[in-house]
């Protein structure tokens, strides 16, 4: 059954447009990537679904039209979106940023929970969690994000340049900790990551992105198979 269904996504910026049109779905408890060149429009194809950007045409969420919904009623949908940047706020501990990732629930004893359960993912959070967020690693960074993310209890995650500036040994951790959230909780997740070597071992499906249409969608096992692919649209 497909959580996500996107026809004819339009998106861009002011006068400018990055999508042209793009229609793409993805599978409950599924791990979906989109990849593509700098500037194929990856990035803001996570903004559009999310609500961030000007956009046009149809996402259907669980069956439903969300595409008027504001960022603050797909989260509450269950859509959690990591940004690239991390987006982490600074001048909150740790802690307290994950307070924040749980905004729209009511359910402290479960916010309680869901805080131990992320520790456990990410066991250096719990040593941190009186730190101010501007002072930890960047590594340490992406794992509040995607922690934050968590408290939301998401039944979609976004996920933008998870790798980004981290070490290979750090993004090999990380990626193996997101396969287990996917695989365990049955979290769907739609990743965008310049790391195509990395990402199609990880991912089920994927979707090739270039100057803002899809020119190819398959298997993540498929796309890395096929050498032509790789060398032509992703350069590896």
């Amino acid at each position: 059954m497909s959580l996500l269904e996107v026809s004819d996504l339009e998106a861009g910026y002011g006068p400018v447009t990055v999508l042209r049109g793009i229609s793409f779905s993805v599978e409950e408890g599924r791990i979906v990537t989109v990849l593509g060149p700098n500037g194929a429009g990856k990035t803001t194809t996570l903004r559009a679904l999310s609500g961030t950007v000007r956009r046009s045409g149809s996402i259907r969420f669980d069956g439903k039209d969300v595409s008027k919904r504001s960022p603050e009623k797909l989260a509450r949908k269950s859509v959690a979106h990591v940004p690239e940047g991390r987006g982490t706020f600074t001048g909150l501990t740790c802690e307290e940023n994950l307070r924040v990732g749980a905004f729209p629930r009511r359910d402290k004893a479960g916010v309680a929970e869901d805080m131990k359960r992320c520790f456990g993912y990410f066991p250096r959070l719990e040593e941190r969690r009186d730190q101010h967020a501007g002072a930890m690693s960047g590594g340490e960074q992406q794992m509040l994000a995607i922690a934050r993310a968590l408290m939301l209890r998401p039944r979609l995650m976004l996920l933008d340049e998870p790798s980004l500036g981290l070490a290979p040994k750090l993004t090999a951790e990380l990626f193996k900790i997101l396969e287990k959230i996917a695989r365990e909780e049955g979290v769907t997740m739609l990743l965008v990551e310049q790391n195509a070597n990395l990402v199609l071992k990880f991912a089920d499906d994927a979707h090739v992105l270039e100057a803002g249409r899809i020119v190819l969608s398959g298997t993540a096992e498929e796309i890395q198979a096929d050498e032509g692919i790789r060398r032509s649209y992703l350069g590896v």
